[in-house]
């Protein structure tokens, strides 16, 4: 079943539980977005002086570090962008995490396609933009390879780090806020049988974030406030992400299409229909897509069976032939180059090949928002397509 926000997405895997690799540590750069644009990116840190935090609780305010990705020029001079922050990519790197131990990837020195800092393309006038929420536990730089592939075909990204829940987030000042606490209200509500209302309060503080990014949109710095589209906002994300963007879209209406990668649409370790969320109750009447791994889809999956009996808008149920959760992640282009024994990695990413599958995500995200914010149909998502074997249409 797809694992959205559960508790076994969220808690690491002891250190002996896998033991350490030996040899030096493995230094990986991402796939090449495939877009025109060059990408600049640039780190934000905002301050919701409306609401407290709900894991730090009063009198401390809601604290984000989110990232804009967006299509650039003058790139020269500009750095290379890291794919986590030296702070963030201690912590992610600590513990066993998605079946890779502690020192096999060098997270510090891992690169993006982004120059930092650089000025954003003014040509072609006001871009849509587009969200994006990562999984529970997960930070908000483990969907770049979809990121990047957006912001290269001329989309304004937005990621948010979830503080308190995200493993490890770096602030201006140099101080990482880790997921400790939250672990400790895993640990009562596992023992006190409340985990529905924890992941209510999750997914809650999740749509608070999401809600006060779309809020700061038209006041963005580094010139990027006159180059977004308000009018075409997108969102999507993967597992908790995913969920987050279709509540999102229920409780938001400038979300005007969204995409859920394989993330349940209930309160529930585990989906049994039970729990349901509002959107899966009600359903969404603008455009949405689930894709999922390999045997969960909305014939499988019950809060996907309510979303999409109740939902009136364009739909589409898309599944990755031989994929697993964390395929829809930037695991599925870092896995294979961890060195780590091939049944490992297929037990993480599956065994849909990891250059295909990316190519085939890339393909599609970009084919769904194209339609639904750019009015451009390249009809990828009218049927199955020769180009993409790997992906199947569930009616």
């Amino acid at each position: 079943m797809a694992a959205g926000l559960a508790a076994a997405s969220m808690a690491p895997v002891p250190v002996a539980a896998q033991g350490r690799p030996t040899g030096a540590r493995a230094r990986v750069r991402l796939p090449v977005p495939s877009g025109p644009h060059e990408i600049g990116t640039v780190p934000l840190h905002l301050v919701d002086r409306s609401r407290p935090d709900p894991w730090a609780g009063p009198p401390a305010y809601r604290e984000l570090m989110v990232s804009v990705w967006y299509p650039a020029v003058r790139t020269g001079g500009h750095q290379i962008a890291p794919h986590m922050e030296p702070g963030a990519a201690e912590r992610f790197g600590a513990v066993t995490r998605h079946r890779i131990p502690p020192g096999t990837v060098d997270w510090a020195a891992t690169r993006t396609h982004a120059r930092q800092g650089a000025p954003a393309d003014p040509r072609g006038g006001r871009r849509p933009v587009v969200l994006y929420s990562p999984g529970a536990g997960d930070p908000r730089t483990w969907g770049t390879v979809l990121v990047e592939e957006l912001a290269s075909r001329g989309y304004v990204v937005v990621t948010i780090d979830h503080t308190y829940e995200s493993p490890g987030v770096q602030f201006p000042d140099g101080s990482v806020r880790n997921n400790d606490r939250l672990f400790e209200e895993i640990a009562q509500a596992e023992q006190n049988g409340t985990f529905p209302a924890l992941l209510r309060k999750v997914l809650g503080a999740r749509i608070g974030d999401t809600r006060f990014v779309l809020d700061r949109l038209p006041t963005l710095p580094h010139g990027l406030s006159g180059v977004v589209d308000l009018d075409r906002i997108g969102m999507f994300g993967q597992s908790g992400g995913g969920f987050t963007a279709a509540q999102g879209m229920y409780e938001d209406r400038r979300i005007r299409a969204g995409i859920d990668l394989d993330g349940t649409l209930e309160f529930n370790r585990e989906p049994d229909g039970t729990n349901l969320s509002p959107v899966a109750v009600h359903g969404l009447r603008r455009p949405f897509m689930l894709m999922g791994r390999q045997g969960s889809d909305h014939t499988t999956e019950p809060s996907w069976k309510a979303f999409w009996s109740h939902s009136t808008g364009w739909r589409r149920d898309l599944t990755l032939r031989g994929s697993k959760h964390q395929t829809y992640t930037d695991l599925a282009a870092i896995m294979p180059r961890t060195g780590l024994p091939r049944n490992v990695v297929e037990d993480a990413i599956g065994t849909t090949d990891p250059a295909r599958a990316v190519a085939a995500q890339r393909a599609y995200v970009t084919s769904f928002f194209d339609r639904w914010l750019r009015h451009r149909d390249d009809h990828l998502l009218d049927g199955p397509s020769p180009r993409y074997p790997e992906l199947a249409f569930v009616d």
